[in-house]
């Protein structure tokens, strides 16, 4: 059964290898269990049912990328996203959560209609590679700075906006013995380094007293989800902010998703010469189904992930590998006391270290040109500086088409960035009408 699902024998692996790559990705990116919640909880939104829903999202979308394209690739709510969810939507435009919960639900769906019209990858196509090589820095600036503002390391000030937090605060201790601990386990590639990174610092928080014991059983049946279950609110949904969240959300998806597929198909060796491989449009339609069930169940855009390679590195190479993932974390559900007890200091490392991994690309941005590094530039600083992603791509896609016309380079501008143009244009007109 197992080999006419998943064609072991064509693919080169055995039931044993699959099995044990998918407990390994299982152990790179659990840190998500702790991290989504403790992230979207910022919101208001109740942690415990956030537990149970990040296990589920991420279960159901592990079983489509195993059962649809036959692929070793697990999918959660992403970094990032689910920032930009918290932070910039809900508590820096003042939406409520629900809303956001919508906006996400609409981008799936709409995920859906381009995947199955094959125009997802010519969108992605059409956007400056300044702009996408830039975007992920940005955010893993931002995401690093959530990191220090856990571990209690950066702290705000009246004075200079923000200064070095108090060294005498405990959990400042805890979020540096989880970062070193984990950055060796990481260099010495130690499955898991994210996953014993933040029980260690946990375990030194408790020592501390800053981490209460949970009553009662460490084993308990997963808890209701009820609280954030199908949680929309429509009536924004015809408003410009909805419509530049939801872009954002699909824009920052499409860049996430396209690149973790081809960087970890490219380690199994079914790519072509461009980077294509036969599995694409159903590996994005599986990424397009998880994303709007994830909304549906309460949770921020659900994505594939990158840690996927590390069961490709063992050996996985197909859906089987996804499916023992997928196992793994239904066990894990039932675990919700041990994951719900970190405190925010255990996850900091976990922030600040995604964030390290997501800076790289700067290297590729072309800064001896100036109309391609100042909007680089400028959607990488805005994003940490206005503690907005949305504002970081706004201010980087305007200024790349302002510059490029001003340059004369116009045949640099295609007609997805002028559209686009247009519309960040109008909300800045219709946003400035409203301070008269």
């Amino acid at each position: 059964m197992l080999e006419k699902l998943f064609k072991l024998k064509q693919n080169k692996t055995t039931v044993r290898t699959e099995l044990v790559a998918g407990v390994i990705t299982f152990l790179t990116m659990s840190y998500i269990l702790v991290v989504n919640p403790n992230i979207l909880g910022a919101t208001g939104m109740d942690r415990e049912a956030l537990f149970t829903a990040t296990a589920f999202a991420t279960l159901l979308g592990t079983l489509f990328m195993a059962f649809i394209p036959n692929l070793p690739i697990a999918q959660a709510p992403g970094m990032g996203l689910n920032s930009f969810f918290a932070f910039s939507v809900v508590i820096g435009l003042g939406y409520s959560w629900q809303m956001a919960l919508t906006a996400v639900f609409i981008q799936g769906i709409i995920f859906v209609l381009l995947t199955f019209f094959n125009i997802r990858e010519l969108i992605v196509k059409s956007i400056p590679n300044t702009i996408k090589n830039a975007i992920p820095v940005g955010i893993g600036l931002f995401i690093t700075l959530l990191g220090l503002q856990n571990a209690g390391l950066i702290v705000k000030d009246e004075n200079t906006m923000v200064t070095l937090g108090a060294m005498s605060n405990p959990h400042v201790w805890v979020a540096l013995l989880g970062l070193i601990l984990t950055a060796v386990l990481f260099y010495k590639k130690v499955h898991g380094a994210f996953l014993i990174g933040i029980a260690t610092a946990t375990i030194f928080a408790i020592t501390l007293g800053e981490v209460p014991m949970p009553e009662g059983s460490l084993i308990a049946l997963p808890p209701d989800i009820s609280p954030i279950f199908v949680q929309f609110e429509w009536t924004n949904i015809f408003t410009f902010d909805m419509l530049i969240v939801v872009f954002t959300f699909l824009f920052v998806n499409m860049f996430d998703t396209i690149g973790t597929l081809l960087g970890v198909t490219s380690k199994i060796g079914i790519t072509d010469e461009n980077g294509d491989f036969p599995q694409l449009k159903r590996a994005l339609f599986a990424d397009a189904l998880g994303t709007t069930f994830g909304a549906i169940l309460g949770t921020s855009t659900v994505t594939s992930y990158v840690e996927s390679a590390s069961g490709v590195a063992v050996g996985g190479r197909t859906g089987l590998t996804a499916l023992s993932t997928a196992a793994m974390f239904a066990l894990a559900l039932f675990f919700a006391p041990l994951f719900l007890m970190v405190p925010a200091s255990a996850t900091a490392p976990a922030l600040i270290l995604v964030g390290l991994f997501m800076i790289t690309s700067v290297v590729k941005i072309n800064f001896e040109d100036m109309t391609e590094a100042l909007p680089a530039f400028l959607t990488i600083v805005m994003m940490p500086f206005a503690f907005s992603i949305a504002q970081g791509i706004v201010f980087g896609m305007l200024s790349f088409v302002i510059l490029k016309t001003l340059s004369g380079k116009l045949k640099h501008i295609s007609i997805t960035m002028w559209v686009i143009f247009v519309l960040f244009i109008v909300k800045m007109v219709l946003d400035a009408m409203d301070m008269v």
